[in-house]
């Protein structure tokens, strides 16, 4: 399954959209993170990357 934001918690830091290797996860419209669930391959990356654990793998 995708990575899932939690985005009560997001900061909008991006440093998930950094690490992501298919560009998967980007920042919305309203500054928080998205995944983009047609170009995830549950790699991780992004889980590792977000300073607040706010990025979970289903």
């Amino acid at each position: 399954m995708p990575a899932h934001v939690n985005k009560s918690n997001c900061l909008g830091c991006g440093a998930c959209t950094a690490v992501c290797p298919t560009g998967a996860v980007a920042l919305g419209d309203d500054g928080l993170a998205e995944v983009n669930e047609d170009l995830c391959i549950d790699c991780g990356a992004c889980t590792g990357a977000c300073p607040v654990e706010t990025i979970e793998l289903s």
